[in-house]
């Protein structure tokens, strides 16, 4: 495709937070690719935060009609049509709707994956990747940049990358403070027991609670981060534990999330957004899978320490485990990852403590 005939693309993003994180590599890609075009990214209510400030777009919109339904999404898609046109629509998502927007908003060309269904709304189809390699997953990353790599775009890798968290936010330092704590605190250990895909990504809140005393025994401050409706699970962690922890469960917009994310020495989390916020800063992790697997998601692991149970039913990818007692996480016993967390917190700090040569 011609870079001289785009000037202006639209990038429908996924809707997941992890999936954002994982397709900063394709974003790359496409702004090497198209250094001259505009690239706005649309991303459903919520999301913006994220990649605000990134150098490989220059807009952030949201989908305001995202789950209103049909009439809702003509109705904008037409609003957007109405006050900017687009050369090139790509639809990171393999869903209906991403491509209807992109063909109601009067997007002139819309590439995106094949799809039962939507195969009439783009212009440029592209054989899933798993297919093509006749593979049961492809990684996240890799599935962005194969849409990136059909349109001519340079091949930049896997790294995931966001922008900076800025040490600068006042209203999280307003929070700390109104919470008896201070930004200067940092590093600390960061506990994540939330999972929005469903409960059956979710690690008991008593064992989250296990390993947050034996960190805090440790000597470390323990932070508990969660959305709004996550905030009865880190009360439930808070609650649990016998050693005091900061319950941000519900508190923190996504800068805050990543400068709480960025400024630990340790995250300990579900198969969820918040190890990918992790993974792009480096941050050592310990990560619980459950009905899902680490084997679809392969790449930006090498600070990763994983944690699962060889059982027949996983992965089943479920939203909620049909079970008893949810065994695949239930039976990860929390001695084992405090005993992974604490020597993790060691040897970080024999490291700070090593003297550096001149």
């Amino acid at each position: 495709m011609s870079e001289d005939a785009i000037s202006e693309i639209l990038v429908r993003g996924p809707n997941w937070l992890g999936d954002l994180v994982m397709a900063t590599p394709g974003l790359r890609s496409l702004r090497a690719g198209f250094p001259k075009a505009r690239i706005t990214l649309q991303v459903r209510p919520g999301l913006e935060g994220l990649l605000e400030g990134s150098p490989d777009v220059d807009e952030i919109r949201t989908l305001q009609s995202y789950h209103r339904g049909g009439l809702a999404l003509m109705s904008e898609a037409r609003r957007w049509r109405a006050s900017q046109r687009f050369d090139l629509g790509i639809c990171l998502p393999d869903s209906f709707s991403s491509a209807l927007f992109m063909k109601w908003a009067g997007v002139r060309t819309i590439v995106g994956y094949t799809h039962p269904g939507r195969g009439w709304l783009l212009d440029e189809a592209v054989e899933p990747l798993a297919r093509q390699q006749d593979q049961r997953w492809v990684a996240r990353e890799e599935h962005v940049l194969g849409l990136m790599r059909s349109l001519g775009c340079p091949d930049l890798g896997t790294a995931l990358s966001l922008p900076t968290a800025h040490e600068d936010h006042p209203e999280l330092a307003r929070l700390f403070e109104g919470m008896g704590f201070s930004m200067d605190d940092a590093p600390w250990v960061v506990l994540a027991p939330g999972a929005s895909y469903g409960s059956s990504k979710r690690w008991p809140t008593s064992h989250f609670a296990e390993v947050g005393d034996a960190l805090a025994g440790a000597g470390a401050r323990v932070l508990l981060v969660g959305t709004a409706e996550e905030s009865p699970l880190t009360e439930a962690v808070r609650s649990a534990m016998r050693s005091p922890a900061l319950d941000l469960g519900g508190r923190l917009d996504l800068s805050g999330l990543k400068i709480v994310i960025g400024k630990s020495r340790l995250l300990v989390a579900n198969d969820a957004g918040c190890r990918h916020i992790a993974a792009a800063f480096g941050i050592p992790s310990l990560i619980f899978f459950g009905s899902t697997t680490p084997e679809k998601t392969p790449l930006n692991l090498e600070a990763v320490e994983v944690f699962e149970r060889s059982l027949e039913c996983r992965p089943c990818y479920k939203r909620v485990c049909p079970l008893a007692g949810h065994p695949c996480l239930s039976g990860i016993p929390p001695a084992s990852v405090s005993k992974v967390a604490l020597e993790t917190l060691l040897m970080q700090r024999q490291t700070e403590a090593e003297p550096r040569l001149p």
